[in-house]
């Protein structure tokens, strides 16, 4: 793993002094690495019956859907407000300083749907667990989170269900 860990650039004072920024992007360019990542995560899931793959917006759409296709699932977005088409459940969530919120559409996640959830990163968590708790409201049963990387020293995995988080790397 370290291999693809020394692919991923450190940003330092991005997007504010103080912070080291870890992009993903250059590991994403890289057609060997991210061929490699994407293999790696799906052969976790392989034979566990995954019906879709939510994918978290944005980085979240590439992972979510590259794992769908290898698993021979469906896709399901969850976007910021006002971005899908048809009906949607919103959940609004704390943020360090203020809230966000997000949508997913209503009947994109039929009741007993076995759902893996697919991010870029997992850092503080906030997001994911809103995640969660949209697939829950909606029926679908969580096999996994599962991230390309995660941030340890956030905390992120503690608000997330216990034994149900995967990281393909750790910083």
């Amino acid at each position: 793993m370290e291999d693809l860990k020394s692919i991923i650039r450190d940003v330092p004072d991005f997007p504010k002094k103080g912070i080291i920024f870890k992009d993903i992007t250059t590991l994403l360019a890289d057609a060997k690495s991210f061929q490699r990542m994407v293999d790696l995560l799906a052969h976790r899931y392989v034979g566990l019956k995954i019906d879709k793959v939510v994918g978290v917006e944005a980085r979240g759409f590439i992972i979510g859907a590259a794992l769908a296709y290898k698993l021979g699932a469906g896709v399901v977005l969850v976007r910021k407000p006002g971005k899908l088409p048809s009906e949607t459940f919103s959940k609004t969530y704390d943020l360090e300083y203020g809230t966000d919120t997000l949508e997913i559409h209503k009947d994109a996640i039929v009741k007993g749907e076995r759902i893996l959830i697919a991010d870029d990163v997992l850092a503080t968590g906030g997001t994911m667990s809103a995640v969660v708790d949209m697939v829950t409201s909606l029926g679908g049963e969580i096999v996994e989170c599962c991230f390309m990387a995660e941030l340890n020293f956030l905390g992120g995995r503690q608000k997330l269900p216990q034994g149900k988080v995967f990281s393909l790397l750790t910083f």
